[in-house]
């Protein structure tokens, strides 16, 4: 497992190795011991979760005001995703920045978003899977989302979104959510 920073603290990319034979193939996408190693935190899962997504679905911008925080570890199974990750922190060095990155089924790549980061994907293709563990549960009190065409957020969408969940075509703004003390702060 290679673990490498991107352009947001507290966000990974994490190539893992996939075997593959006649019979097909074999993935470790995921290992506690690994991320304690390499970076020195604990991972520990407390929900599971598996969406499946029609071409031009998006999902997001969520995050979480849980107390304990949320860290969120995803990986595209099948399919492909342009995943993004938003730094929500008013008092990090790089609030407001977004990143993007390609996770598909079979280029063994996975995230791992730290605490106060938002989080979103869009399908591009038909039946895209989604795992992603938390290291906290949902919680309806805690979980938030802003709008997925902020533009003081600015996401360059690689393809065009066609549908979005109620919930998330009603979101705020960032500015929204700043005035009224509703983002979260970095646990540093």
């Amino acid at each position: 497992m290679l673990i490498s920073e991107l352009k947001i603290k507290d966000a990974f990319i994490i190539n893992s190795t996939t075997y593959k034979d006649e019979r097909g193939s074999f993935r470790e996408w995921f290992k506690a011991s690994e991320i304690k190693a390499e970076l020195g935190r604990n991972f520990n899962v407390a929900q599971a979760n598996v969406s499946n997504s029609k071409m031009g679905v998006a999902r997001g911008i969520h995050y979480s005001l849980n107390p304990i925080g949320q860290e969120k570890w995803v990986t595209c199974v099948a399919g492909s995703i342009w995943d993004v990750i938003v730094d929500l922190r008013p008092d990090s060095t790089t609030f407001m920045m977004w990143e993007g990155v390609f996770l598909n089924g079979s280029n063994s790549q996975s995230v791992l978003i730290g605490n106060g980061l938002g989080h979103a994907f869009l399908s591009l293709e038909n039946n895209s899977v989604v795992s992603y563990l938390t290291t906290s549960e949902y919680s309806p009190n805690d979980e938030r989302e802003i709008d997925l065409f902020d533009n003081d957020i600015g996401i360059s969408w690689t393809s065009p979104v066609t549908s979005v969940s109620i919930k998330d075509s009603e979101a705020e703004t960032l500015r929204q959510k700043l005035a009224k003390s509703d983002l979260p702060f970095s646990s540093s």
